[in-house]
């Protein structure tokens, strides 16, 4: 099975994907080292940037030959990628900025747009653009990364 695990930042998409890959045994790919490591991601003011037209395309090829796989990462809701089923973690916008509050490099600002961006749904809303509804399971990631991925789990073995 090939799943995409995004969400914005701070809702435990990195912890929840070696969760499910731990689970699965299914290996975890994060977008930005991807992105670094094939070439295609550039440092700008602290922040790395991919270009997603290249990492739609190369890790499309890249899963192409994989069995299974995770793919994990908040831009990965903008992107097309031919997987069997989509996670979009979803946390209360309050919690979201406790967490990326703790984080040495998130500036206020940059911490205030993540919580908009989790309170107007922009990760599902681009996942819905880009997937198709059947394919994506939208939820709760505001307890602890067991208990989401255990949930998650549940509903990845309920589908037929």
């Amino acid at each position: 099975m090939k799943i995409v695990i995004t969400g914005c930042p701070g809702t435990g998409k990195t912890m929840v994907a070696k969760y499910l890959g731990k689970k699965l045994n299914l290996p975890v790919i994060n977008e930005k080292e991807f992105a670094i490591k094939h070439g295609f991601a550039e440092l700008e003011e602290d922040e790395v940037v991919i270009d997603e037209k290249l990492l739609e395309e190369k890790l499309n090829f890249y899963i192409k030959g994989l069995k299974g796989a995770i793919l994990e990462g908040h831009i990965l809701c903008e992107i097309k990628l031919q997987v069997d089923k989509v996670i979009v973690l979803r946390t209360h916008p309050e919690l979201i900025e406790l967490r990326l509050s703790k984080r040495k490099h998130y500036s206020e600002e940059k911490i205030q747009d993540n919580v908009f961006c989790e309170g107007i749904d922009y990760c599902k809303k681009k996942a819905l653009k880009n997937y198709a509804k059947n394919k994506i399971i939208e939820t709760d990631s505001s307890q602890s990364v067991k208990q989401t991925g255990e949930n998650i789990l549940k509903e990845l073995s309920s589908i037929p």
